[in-house]
Order: C-alpha cells, then sequence, then structure tokens
C-alpha cells in the first residue's frame, strides 16, 4: 500500500506539475508548481520514514552521485548561512521562489527517494506520464496562438488572450501552462528527446531477438510496444514539439534540441551503429523534412535566419507585429535592445559579483538585491533598464554570484558527475566505482547472457535530454520543472540500470505488528506531517490575500489593502508583505488627515516606520526596501509639513545609492527631495545649499542615463524654477 502511494505520487509530479497553474496566486505558474512539489515531498518522506519505522531499518540506497551531491548541498547551505539575505535564500525569490534551500532539499529527497524505492520497470512508466503531460501542455498553449487562450476561457470564461497583461502575448510568444516561452521550450526541448527514444524503440521492436522484445513488453506499457498507430502517433508528436518550440520563439530551445540531437546521432552512432540502416535513416528523413518545412511556414522569430525564408504565412505575420505589443511594456518604444545584448550586461554584472564575493556570494537566490551592487552603468542604455533582473539568466554565473566560487564548482561537479555516470553506463567503463553502485559487478557476463541489460538508448536519449538542460540553463535560468528533471533523471538512470528482480522494498500483504515505540514515532512524525502540510496551505492562503490586496492597491484602496496584508502577514511572515504593509500604511496617513483624522495619520505614520524598520533588519541590503523607506518619509511630509521627514527620506536615498550606484532613478528623487527643501528653506543661503545639491543630484542622474527623458526635462524645469 504504502510503495503504492510513493508511485502515485510520482505519477503526480510528472503529470501534474506541468500543468499546474491557478488565477489568484501572485505569481500563476512557479509558485503553485513550487508548493505542489513541496506537497508531494512531505508525503514521500513521511511515506519513506513511515516504512522505516515499521520495519525498524535504513531504507537508503547509495548512489555514484553521493559525494558531489554532499559538496553541493554543504556549498548551499554555507551560503544560506552568510546570505545577505537568510530568509530569501531558504524560501527562494518572492516571485520564482524555485531555487532556494528548501527546494533543493526536496528535489534531492525526491532523488533519493525514487533511487531507494524504484527499479527499472517504472521508468518507462514515468516517460510516458511525461510525454502525456507535455502533450497536453502543447494543445493548451496552441489556441492562445490563434488568440483563443485555454486559460483566459478557464479563468474570466473569455476564449481570448484578453485576460493577460501588457506583459503576455501568447499570439506572439506560447507559453501555455509553464508561464514564460523559454521555460515553455525548454521543457519541450527536454520532452522531444522521449519521444525520440519511444520511436526509435519502438523501431527495435520489430527486431528478431525474442528476449529484447520481451523485455520491452516488461519495461514499456503496451500502447508503446505495438507499431503502426504508435509510430505515427510518435511522428505526430515529435512535430507538434517541434512547432510549439517555434511557436515559443526560444533560441536558446531551439538550440538545445540542436546541440541534443547532435549528442544523441553521434553517441547512437558509436553505440549502436546497427540501428543505422534504411529504415533509421527514412524515419530521421522524414522528420527532418517536416522540421524543415515547419520552418519554412512558421519561421524561428531570428532574424538572421527568418530573412532567407520567403513564404508568408498567417503566423509568421502574428510574430511580425511583435515589436509594437512589446512596446507597450518599455521605456524607449524606438529603441528595443536584443534580448541577448541585455543578457550579456547582466552576465557581466553577475560575474563581477562573483569577484566581489568569490568565496560563498551573497547567498543563494539574492541575486535580485545584489546585482544592484555590481550593475554596469550600460545597463541603463538599454530598453529594459528600469527591469528588475531576480536572476543572472545564466545557471553557471547564477551560482558563481550567488554562491561563489565554492557553489559554482560544487555545482560544476554535480554535472559533470551525471555525465560521467551517463558516459560511463553508455561505453560499459568498467570501473569498480560503478560496479558497486549500479549492482553490475559482473556486467561483462550480464551483456553476454542479456543484449539489453544496458540499454544504451534510453541512456543516450535522457543524457540528449540532460544537455538541453543544461544548455538552456545557459541562456536562461532554471525553473520548478526543470529542476524536477534536473534531479529526477539521473535518478532514471540510476533506477533502470538495476534488474526488475532487485527491488529495494517488496511490500507484502501480511500486517507488519508495531510496538509502543515505533507507535509513538509515528504519531510524532504524523504530528510533523500534519504540521508541514498546513504551513504550506497558510502559504497558499496568505499569498492569495497578498495578491488580492496588489489589486486593491492598484485601485488606491489602501485601507483594503492594508487589511489584506495583516491578513498575510498572520498566516506567513514574509518581508514582501511587510515592505507593502508599511508602504500601505504610509499612504494611508496623508489620506486621514484630508478627513480630519489627525491621531489616526501619527499612528498610521508610526505603524508605517516601524514595518519598514523591521523590513529593513530583515533585509538591510534590499536596495527596494530603502527606496520604501524614503517613499514613506515623503508621504509622511505631504502629512505634516515637516521638512524633517525629507532629510530623514535622502538618507534612505543616500542608503539606497550606496547599494545601488548606477541606478539613475534616485538620484532624480534625490534632486526632487532637494528641490522640495530649498522650497521650504528659511534663509537665501539654505535655500541656495539645497538648489545646488538639486542641480547636482540631477547631473548625476543623467550622467548615469543620458536618454533619461524624465531627469532631462525636471532639469529644464530646475533651471528655470532657480533662475528666475
Amino acid at each position: 500500500m504504502l510503495e503504492k502511494i510513493m508511485k502515485y505520487l510520482y505519477y503526480g509530479l510528472f503529470l501534474i506539475t506541468p500543468l499546474l497553474v491557478l488565477p489568484n496566486t501572485s505569481e500563476l505558474f512557479e509558485f503553485n508548481k513550487i508548493l505542489f512539489i513541496y506537497a508531494v515531498t512531505a508525503i514521500v518522506a513521511f511515506v519513506w520514514l513511515l516504512q522505516m519505522i515499521r520495519r525498524k531499518r535504513i531504507i537508503f540506497r547509495k548512489t555514484f552521485l553521493d559525494i558531489f551531491i554532499i559538496l553541493f548541498v554543504t556549498a548551499q547551505l554555507f551560503s544560506t548561512i552568510f546570505s545577505i539575505d537568510i530568509h530569501t535564500s531558504l524560501f527562494g525569490y518572492y516571485g520564482r521562489f524555485n531555487g532556494g534551500m528548501f527546494s533543493i532539499i526536496s528535489y534531492l529527497i525526491l532523488f533519493y527517494a525514487f533511487v531507494s524505492h524504484f527499479d527499472s520497470s517504472f521508468v518507462g512508466r514515468l516517460l510516458k506520464l511525461s510525454l502525456i503531460a507535455s502533450f497536453v501542455v502543447i494543445l493548451w498553449g496552441i489556441p492562445g496562438k490563434l488568440g483563443h487562450d485555454m486559460s483566459c476561457l478557464l479563468f474570466t470564461g473569455q476564449f481570448s488572450n484578453g485576460c493577460w497583461t501588457s506583459q503576455f502575448h501568447p499570439d506572439v510568444r506560447m507559453f501555455s501552462t509553464l508561464g514564460q516561452p523559454n521555460w515553455l521550450g525548454a521543457y519541450l526541448a527536454m520532452n522531444f528527446f522521449i519521444g525520440l527514444y519511444f520511436l526509435i524503440r519502438n523501431k527495435l521492436g520489430k527486431g528478431n531477438d525474442a528476449r529484447y522484445v520481451e523485455r520491452q513488453k516488461e519495461t514499456l506499457p503496451n500502447f508503446f510496444t505495438e507499431t503502426g498507430f504508435v509510430t505515427v502517433t510518435l511522428y505526430f508528436y515529435l512535430v507538434l514539439n517541434f512547432v510549439a518550440i517555434l511557436f515559443t520563439r526560444s533560441r536558446s530551445s531551439m538550440a538545445a534540441v540542436l546541440i541534443g540531437l547532435t549528442v544523441f546521432i553521434i553517441l547512437l552512432f558509436l553505440t549502436q551503429r546497427k540501428l543505422f540502416d534504411k529504415q533509421l535513416f527514412k524515419r530521421f528523413g522524414i522528420l527532418l523534412l517536416v522540421f524543415g518545412l515547419a520552418i519554412l511556414i512558421f519561421k524561428t522569430g531570428i532574424e538572421k535566419v527568418d530573412k532567407y525564408i520567403t513564404l508568408n504565412t498567417y503566423f509568421p505575420n502574428r510574430v511580425e507585429h511583435a515589436q509594437p505589443l512589446r512596446n507597450k511594456i518599455v521605456s524607449q518604444p524606438d529603441d528595443i535592445t536584443d534580448s541577448f545584448d541585455i543578457r550579456k550586461i547582466v552576465w557581466r554584472g553577475a560575474a563581477e559579483l562573483g569577484k566581489k564575493f568569490p568565496v560563498l556570494g551573497t547567498g543563494v537566490e539574492t541575486f535580485a538585491y545584489s546585482y544592484y551592487f555590481v550593475r554596469p552603468q550600460t545597463h541603463n542604455m538599454v530598453s529594459e533598464w528600469d527591469f528588475l533582473y531576480n536572476k543572472a539568466h545564466n545557471e553557471y554565473l547564477n551560482y558563481l554570484a550567488t554562491t561563489g566560487f565554492t557553489g559554482l564548482i560544487a555545482y560544476s561537479l554535480l554535472v559533470i558527475s551525471v555525465g560521467f555516470l551517463f558516459l560511463g553506463i553508455i561505453f560499459n567503463f568498467q570501473f569498480s566505482i560503478f560496479n558497486q553502485f549500479l549492482n553490475n559487478k559482473n556486467s561483462k557476463n550480464k551483456e553476454k547472457k542479456d543484449p539489453i541489460a544496458n540499454n544504451q538508448l534510453l541512456i543516450i536519449s535522457l543524457l540528449a535530454a540532460y544537455v538541453t538542460i543544461l544548455v538552456t540553463n545557459f541562456f536562461g535560468f532554471s525553473t520548478t520543472i526543470i529542476n524536477l528533471f534536473f534531479y529526477l533523471i539521473p535518478a532514471l538512470i540510476i533506477v533502470h540500470m538495476r534488474q526488475s528482480n532487485e527491488k529495494i522494498i517488496k511490500v507484502k500483504e501480511t500486517k507488519i505488528k508495531t510496538d509502543r515505540k515505533q507507535k509513538l514515532f509515528i504519531g510524532i512524525l504524523s504530528l510533523i506531517g500534519i504540521y508541514v502540510i498546513l504551513s504550506l496551505i497558510r502559504y497558499y492562503l496568505a499569498d492569495t490575500s497578498y495578491t488580492l490586496a496588489e489589486k486593491y492597491a492598484a485601485a488606491n484602496d489602501y485601507r483594503a489593502e492594508a487589511k489584506l496584508l495583516e491578513q498575510a502577514l498572520s498566516l506567513r511572515y514574509e518581508h514582501v508583505y511587510e515592505d507593502k504593509l508599511s508602504y500601505a500604511y504610509a499612504n494611508l496617513a496623508p489620506q486621514m488627515l484630508l478627513a480630519q483624522k489627525n491621531d489616526a495619520a501619527k499612528q498610521y505614520i508610526l505603524l508605517a516606520d516601524r514595518y519598514n524598520a523591521q523590513t529593513l533588519k530583515a533585509a538591510p541590503y534590499n536596495v527596494l526596501y530603502w527606496k520604501t523607506r524614503a517613499k514613506n518619509y515623503f508621504l509622511f511630509y505631504q502629512t505634516t509639513l515637516d521638512p524633517q521627514y525629507l532629510k530623514t527620506g535622502l538618507e534612505a536615498f543616500r542608503e539606497a545609492q550606496k547599494l545601488a550606484p548606477t541606478d539613475p532613478r534616485i538620484p532624480n528623487s534625490i534632486a526632487i527631495y532637494y528641490y522640495l527643501l530649498a522650497d521650504d528653506g528659511k534663509t537665501r543661503e539654505e535655500k541656495t545649499k539645497y538648489e545646488t545639491a538639486s542641480l547636482q543630484a540631477i547631473d548625476r542622474a543623467i550622467k548615469l542615463k543620458p536618454n533619461y527623458t524624465d531627469a532631462i526635462e525636471l532639469k529644464d524645469q530646475l533651471v528655470k524654477k532657480y533662475s528666475q
């Protein structure tokens, strides 16, 4: 019974996680996926520990990767301990969620639970579920490409793309249930090679080796051992998968498929030359022909490639309209910076962080805050200059920036060890360390007796899938579903290399009697499990309150916003909630003054200041919270007309400037504060001092960003004002 529960939990991970989207959370995609992964991990851990308590023995399987996993976790742990924001390092950046210490621990629990419980017969089922899930993801996203998004239909009842904000355009770049086009592309690129595996494996089922065919029936569902219809279905899936990747316009995903396919063909040729017959060439030829036709019809979104494609169709015309749509969300509509050029600037900043914090970095998942420390001034000249970059858009540089060279080396060693594991199995290296951990002590003899004991085709296919993760992570960052496969693909390989009769746990129908001590442990374990699940429920409810509060804030209903944020904080502590609550209270102060409720105004000032102080104590290196402090004091000044609040706000801006020396918005705001102080100046000398300071501040803003329209206009106004 417990083993069946464990299996269904992993079924859920592969089938439900990619599809999970909910409309009432602050982040529709990643937040819900990570909570689901946390919940599954908690139940998996509970079932695993329960089995150990009942059987009075440790159920744990060692692997070849153990030492590298220990090194990686140790690096992450120390980076978290010495982080500039421990809370963020534990739970991940709020808005991305994946990558924090707790998420890494969850993935590793899932890894070890998998290798400690299952055998090779389970691998094929999970891969089949992954294909089914990805197929549904594609079908869910395609209507959005045609202007009729399925998520809008489900959440609003309108079968259009109208429910999405200006930052989302599924008709331009498809994202389906994954959240962003690059995330969808990375997921599909990985599944492309799972589909390719089944297609070629289906061909192998026609072979004359009886043992081979029998083994296929053991490891694959009956549906995938048939030929004819299944072959056509797999062709259709691969073509649809490739077309969907084209619809994402994700260059990194296209590159990942190309590189993964190169690795796949080379390794298959080196190890399985007998497969390269006319039939296989025919299959590859058909696929390549259809892929080429798909590129001709739908184009790639890459200008250097598409300029040679002259066939005009409906879809390319939609893509050509991507520029004006994107103009809605950038500050300079006539000069859209190429995303790769922006990435190169961010990468340079990440490299500088690595040099500045070489040992342990600034802390796991703290890039959103620490990037400001070294943000290159050239970033001010791109179209997305005022965007917050919470990731380095390169997984390896992100580890360098946030966990230092210690974390990057540990992560690299883990990746290399996985690659070594793959290649060792593919080429059947006879190293004792593989023999020990893969139960393959007599692998040479086993190969002679059973030609598929070491199934190179599956290993090569999963290696190609793993390579796509490494490629897309180089140009982006890992998401929940990608990290899930990053940790579980090695687990699939390790488990697949075992014989079916080497099951770690054999569940017997006979009841196992438990003594008092076991019952006590089970009771404690149950309480801990209930607490974890309730904490996740509270986390979800807190986020929904926070999301609703954001909507009231947009409508300037600060009283309702504050009430919901108070509710969110009562459910779960997040300094993000606390920061928003502080600003909501600060906005309520002048409203109370207008309503002639002076005591209430003073009370809101005290509350806003208190919550802001608590936020800065929890995250003193977060420049956004220092900006909140400065904005709060501006509102306090509006409430009381006390210039001392402006001076305190200037102190907050100076702290923010220390953290973000290249941010032009800070000196621009400083100039405004000095202008107000000059207006309130009692003596000519005092006025002159503040006027000079405001001009110096605005000059600094323009120096940091020469095309800063707001700063240029402000300077003109100040010069005219001061010359009167």
